[in-house]
């Protein structure tokens, strides 16, 4: 079957394309707010309606909050899983839309052509990137490229509550040979990237606690124990002179980055100037034998998030506070267990507390390992060649500093691999008022979309 003319059908049928993603791009499924939840199973019976004049055996599948959307079709070749979400983030502070968020409207700008409303980069923009090339396949070959299970969530947006026991109840439906997720971006606006590598996250919230109230630094300063000045040197002691993490066995499970991809890395010629520079900084801190790329997506992070105790209004309260509180987040690559490095924290931090004083530890929130996948699979190199082709510029393989949770969970729960590559930009202005989508990016997608699965198949 040739790729050509599916190819020129995606050029020749863009404009139809559009108003497809448009109609989906009215429908306000915020899924965070309650009064939304009509427009949310809306949004999944338009998605099911979509998929089945596809050819897919589609349905809306109920979950205690939205629904999941399930679709199965096409046959032979690899078994492939496609994940998006239909949900939205809330349109707050509307006031600062150009336009009604739901009303999608195509503007010029002097980047080019793009497609303004909430969801037009993420994620549904994104989504029907995936389903217009296997629209576009079936018009031209009258089959879908391969067996293909199409997986969109509604709850992404407001933490995805359902989504691992769904995933579990339905393990054996949903397991493919690999995992394909279009909810990132390019590389710098313009290099298609594949994404290889996911920090992990994990959080602990704690109390320093010293004397039975707050004293009068008067009558107890300098003999009394102030926990402000404990929660501070324990805090400057979580990192040593080079930016290393002082916690003892932390970085036990942290593989050293592969020559492959140092060398694509160091090849992006990152300007770390210019990203720094960009919020008013210089000067890269971290580990100071690492480059700024390492430390962004494969070194692990200790973070002070929050910090707090004491008086803080207008003027003085010349107190010693009984309590100090802080926030401290820990970003994960390789190995590292969440769990581990939070009771290795712990133990490191109560080690640390004078006579006294004692640790109240909070909830933990969350707690999810890095996802890294092994680009010794075929099918990532098949994939980068078919995006080279594309976007005529050498496709990359990159990490990313943040998490995405489901590249975690379809290994963890599923057992598959995931291959994320989307077709974002850093200036789409997600979760924020003006999101918006290029043109580009959009076409340009359906049709990277359409090389990757010849690519595979």
């Amino acid at each position: 079957m040739s790729l050509d003319p599916v190819l020129a059908e995606i050029d020749a049928t863009l404009p139809q394309a559009l108003d497809r993603l448009m109609d989906l791009l009215r429908i306000p499924s915020i899924s965070t707010d309650p009064a939304y939840k009509p427009d949310c199973a809306r949004a999944a019976d338009w998605l099911v309606a979509d998929l089945l004049a596809l050819g897919f055996d589609a349905s809306a599948r109920p979950t205690p909050g939205h629904p999941m959307v399930v679709a199965h079709g096409g046959t032979g070749g690899p078994h492939l899983l496609f994940y998006g979400h239909y949900d939205v983030q809330p349109v707050d502070p509307l006031s600062l839309w150009h336009h009604d968020p739901f009303d999608p409207q195509i503007e010029d700008t002097p980047k080019g052509r793009v497609l303004r409303a909430r969801g037009a980069s993420d994620d549904k923009g994104q989504l029907m990137t995936f389903l217009e090339a296997c629209r576009a396949w079936k018009t031209i070959h009258g089959t879908l490229p391969c067996k293909l299970t199409i997986f969109l969530e509604g709850e992404e947006e407001s933490g995805s509550p359902s989504l691992i026991p769904f995933m579990t109840e339905n393990r054996a439906e949903l397991t493919a040979g690999l995992a394909l997720i279009c909810d990132t971006g390019l590389y710098a606006d313009s290099v298609p990237a594949i994404s290889t590598q996911l920090r992990g996250l994990c959080k602990a919230e704690f109390t320093i606690h010293a004397a039975t109230r707050d004293l009068h630094s008067g009558a107890y300063g300098g003999l009394a124990r102030n926990p402000l000045h404990v929660m501070a040197q324990l805090l400057a002691d979580l990192h040593d002179a080079e930016g290393r993490v002082m916690v003892p066995g932390f970085y036990d499970d942290v593989a050293e980055l592969p020559d492959t991809l140092r060398q694509q890395w160091q090849g992006l010629a990152f300007d770390h100037a210019t990203y720094l520079g960009d919020v008013g900084l210089s000067l890269p801190a971290g580990e100071s034998d690492r480059t700024p790329l390492e430390m962004l997506w494969s070194r692990p992070t200790a973070e002070v998030n929050g910090l707090w105790g004491g008086y803080n209004g207008a003027g003085f309260k010349t107190v010693l506070p009984a309590e100090a509180h802080a926030k401290v987040s820990f970003r994960l690559v390789s190995r590292q267990d969440p769990a581990k490095i939070l009771t290795a924290f712990r133990a490191w931090a109560e080690a640390r507390i004078p006579a006294d004083c004692r640790i109240e530890w909070h909830d933990e929130i969350g707690g999810s390992p890095a996802s890294v996948m092994s680009i010794e699979n075929p099918a990532f190199e098949q994939a980068r060649k078919a995006l080279t082709e594309e976007w005529g510029r050498p496709a990359v393989f990159v990490g990313e500093g943040g998490s995405i949770p489901i590249a975690g969970y379809f290994k963890s729960v599923l057992g598959m691999d995931a291959m994320l590559i989307g077709f974002a930009k850093d200036d789409d202005q997600i979760h924020s008022p003006n999101e918006k989508y290029d043109i580009d990016s959009f076409h340009k997608g359906i049709r990277s979309w359409a090389r990757v699965l010849d690519s595979l198949r």
